[in-house]
């Protein structure tokens, strides 16, 4: 087993890839077989597809309070003429689709929670159209992904309610950043640096869901967050590193969740929940 970033790039280093340690370390905890275990992912990787194709069809949440970005996104990306590259814009598109879905009530796969469950499948469908990955890369893109991001629940957490947005849309920002410097044949220490640079730049992000529910700021967060893992994915395999290393950089993040005021972590008293447009908005929808 590992419990740090540098464990887990030290023991990797006997395997294949991070992907396959991954696996190794899920046969030895659950008894699956590899096969088993690659499987119940695959499930889960069309289970991101399917959000992503539904979301970007168009839909409405529940109050009606966010829908048809994801829709608005794609016309846009199709007209051809916008600031970013298509792969990033795709992956912001990507995201948003997935957690307008998740608005909606409907089926997605909270990666590593529902509420930023958009910026890991976003990139990885982005990244499957870039650089043409197979069925099974596209699988080890997310166990690569699992690998990171258990380390940083372990040590720090990925709930809104226990330390902010940066625990959840920051670590799902991370994850994506290492799984996409692997895509790319990134080493896992090129993968961790990426990490670091996500988490670091996403450091101290409150979660102040408007009348408590997961849709703002919480869709267009996802979008950020996706655009980042690709920030800190390419500024890595361009040999920049974290000045501080990314054990430290999640402690950080564990430190500042902590010290973080209650009215940041998901309890809508605060941030943008607590403007005057956000409590008319909660007064809407639930009345008094």
């Amino acid at each position: 087993m590992f419990y740090t970033i540098s464990e887990l790039v030290e023991k990797s280093a006997a395997y294949p890839s991070v992907a396959a340690f991954m696996v190794a370390q899920e046969a030895e905890t659950s008894g699956r077989t590899s096969e088993q275990i690659r499987a119940i992912m695959g499930h889960n990787l069309d289970v991101m597809a399917q959000s992503i194709e539904e979301g970007i069809q168009g839909v409405r949440s529940v109050t009606g309070l966010t829908g048809g970005d994801a829709k608005r996104l794609h016309g846009y990306l199709e007209r051809g003429d916008f600031f970013l590259g298509d792969t990033v814009l795709e992956a912001v598109q990507n995201a948003v689709a997935v957690n307008e879905v998740n608005a909606k009530m409907g089926l997605i796969c909270a990666t590593p929670t529902a509420g930023s469950a958009g910026v890991v499948a976003g990139c990885l469908l982005a990244a499957t159209k870039r650089l043409n990955l197979t069925r099974e890369a596209q699988i080890d893109f997310l166990f690569t992904a699992g690998a990171f991001g258990l380390v940083i629940a372990n040590n720090a957490g990925i709930a809104g309610a226990e330390g902010g947005c940066q625990a959840e849309v920051g670590s799902a920002s991370a994850m994506a950043a290492a799984a996409l410097v692997c895509a790319r044949g990134g080493s896992a220490d090129t993968a961790a640096q990426a990490v670091a640079m996500s988490l670091a730049n996403l450091m101290g992000l409150v979660c102040d869901p408007v009348a408590g529910l997961v849709e703002v700021p919480c869709v267009k967060r996802n979008a950020m967050g996706a655009s980042q893992a690709f920030v800190s994915a390419d500024m890595a395999l361009a040999g920049m590193r974290s000045v501080i290393p990314p054990d430290e950089v999640i402690a950080a993040m564990d430190q500042v969740g902590k010290l973080m005021p209650s009215v940041f972590k998901e309890t809508a008293e605060g941030g943008l929940a607590a403007t005057p447009t956000g409590k008319a908005i909660r007064h809407k929808i639930f009345g008094d």
